[in-house]
């Protein structure tokens, strides 16, 4: 299975301003102070091999949208949020029309910023595109048809053009499609939410966000800790740091890098992403949250065997 993130931003897209740009560009002259370039290799050498992410890259703007799967058969995405817009395009691109392959969209619950994308995912309006649409709330399709009532959006829902079908999943049973076995979980969330976990061929991937962990974390028989178990790659909600989720924070339903760390050590976890992240924290900021996060890590005896990653657009991991 293949990774890719299109949307990792929690609660609303965070664009990145001429503000955000000149910071950037006076902590890279600042970082090249002193240094004689003597040509524009040189130049792209140091950009490329000295400069921080936070400097020559950036997070991410968009909400919630990942990519796990795809074949010349099918496509697993998870929630629709601003991420899937762009996902859509490079499907069209990519695809002609009559030959994209069924679209399978698992949802974690139906807050704006896991569905405002769907409005405008271009294989939605062309013909012939089958995509089925995955969750454990029963009303799916009534929030998804609300969302695009003329007073909000000018397309009206029965105006998509695309094969769409709504599947309510139910959460002790096991769902297969595309030869993945996908699972789901309940977690602490206002209006509740979902955590997915999908198998296939020995590699497990689970997609966890927008969830708190209270105390019942610690218990010897938590059901999340057995939930993603052995995980190769765990998607984890990150969008507060540890002192806000339990004080001002606590029960607005989300958790923290810290939690993060906890719960995949002792669940065995390969490959750690903080995903949801505060949008109003800027690339700085996060670099230093990752780095906190694994000199965190780096304390526990088997911290070796985890690896700490922040989720941003446009990022694509194999498992």
């Amino acid at each position: 299975m293949r990774i890719k993130f299109w949307g990792t931003r929690g609660s609303y897209p965070a664009p990145i301003s001429s503000e955000d740009i000149r910071k950037k560009i006076i902590r890279a002259l600042s970082l090249a102070n002193g240094i004689n370039f003597s040509d524009n290799i040189s130049i792209e050498k140091f950009v490329d091999e000295k400069l921080p992410f936070s400097v020559t890259k950036f997070y991410g703007t968009n909400t919630s949208c990942v990519q796990i799967y795809e074949s010349e058969s099918d496509i697993i995405i998870c929630d629709a949020g601003s991420g899937i817009r762009a996902l859509g395009q490079e499907i069209v691109n990519k695809y002609k029309p009559g030959a994209i392959p069924a679209i399978h969209i698992f949802l974690s619950h139906l807050h704006w910023d896991h569905i405002s994308g769907f409005p405008f995912f271009l294989p939605a309006y062309i013909p012939g595109t089958k995509i089925n649409i995955y969750g454990f709330h029963p009303f799916i399709k009534e929030y998804l048809v609300k969302q695009q009532d003329p007073a909000f959006f000018p397309v009206p829902f029965d105006g998509l053009s695309a094969d769409i079908s709504f599947h309510t999943l139910e959460i002790n049973s096991a769902f297969e499609t595309a030869g993945i076995v996908i699972k789901g979980i309940l977690q602490n969330h206002p209006g509740a939410s979902y955590g997915y976990s999908f198998e296939k061929d020995g590699k497990k991937i689970v997609y966890s966000t927008d969830a708190e962990h209270n105390e019942n974390m610690n218990n010897d028989d938590s059901p999340f800790v057995e939930f993603i178990r052995n995980a190769d790659a765990l998607i984890f909600d990150a969008q507060f740091v540890f002192l806000d989720e339990i004080t001002d924070k606590k029960d607005w339903g989300h958790s923290s890098s810290v939690t993060g760390v906890e719960l995949a050590l002792r669940a065995g976890v390969k490959n750690l992403f903080l995903f949801h992240t505060e949008p109003t924290d800027d690339d700085k900021t996060l670099d230093e949250i990752l780095q906190k996060t694994i000199l965190y890590s780096s304390h526990h005896l088997t911290s070796d065997n985890l690896n700490i990653l922040i989720a941003y657009d446009g990022l694509v991991f194999e498992v």
